[in-house]
């Protein structure tokens, strides 16, 4: 689920791992009442300083992604529907815009971005 963390990139780590996070209720990877790792086995996980993975499980608690336990653990809570829709809708604009900025990088025009898309999405939907 984190393989996607980069350390280079300008979003600080804590809000990478919070957001992989969020994804993953979204798509249903993460249940709710679903415990995640302790705060010290995932910075173990990720080779990231404890309080990143504080910092990640605060931010969720906040956005009621997450209910915190003293001594109990971390655990993923009941989430709306419609908030997980808007946290799939985000993190795909997200995936575009990258994708976008790739391409402009590389100098691949917007009409062959287009015939790539229209036909990878042909090949996905029957």
């Amino acid at each position: 689920m984190f393989d996607q963390l980069d350390p280079r990139s300008p979003t600080p780590l804590y809000a990478q791992i919070a957001g992989t996070i969020r994804v993953a209720v979204a798509a249903g990877e993460l249940e709710t009442g679903q415990t995640l790792p302790s705060v010290r086995q995932l910075a173990i996980r990720l080779r990231v300083n404890p309080a990143t993975v504080v910092q990640a499980y605060r931010d969720l608690e906040v956005e009621g992604f997450v209910e915190m336990r003293q001594g109990a653990g971390t655990f993923i809570k009941d989430v709306a529907d419609s908030r997980k829709s808007t946290e799939l809708e985000t993190r795909a604009g997200q995936l575009v815009c990258a994708m976008l900025a790739n391409a402009a990088r590389m100098g691949i025009d917007q009409s062959a971005i287009r015939e790539a898309f229209e036909s990878e999405m042909g090949e996905l939907v029957p």
